[in-house]
């Protein structure tokens, strides 16, 4: 071989080298990109799942509002059962 083959096959491999390593990088963004948006996916979800879980609390606080209510009214009715029961006897 003389000198301008290796010379040819010297830049022949830089060439490929070059295409390599920008392919490569490319490959690596966008792998990036698509880890970054699956992150904002699953922060999405959580969002939406710590918004649905906030909703339902105030539901549950409100329910249970409403059964305190009733048994405070229940409570009174019975103590009145219980003295009018006490007034009889």
């Amino acid at each position: 071989m003389n000198s301008r083959d290796w010379q040819e096959v010297i830049g022949t491999a830089g060439i490929f080298g070059t295409v390599f390593v920008v392919v490569t990088i490319v490959v690596w963004n966008m792998a990036a990109t698509w880890r970054a948006k699956a992150v904002l996916a699953r922060d999405y979800e959580y969002r939406t799942l710590a918004e649905q879980a906030t909703r339902n609390q105030g539901a549950i606080e409100q329910r249970l509002t409403a059964i305190d209510e009733h048994l405070a009214d229940l409570r009174t009715r019975v103590h009145s059962v219980e003295r009018v029961l006490k007034e009889i006897e």
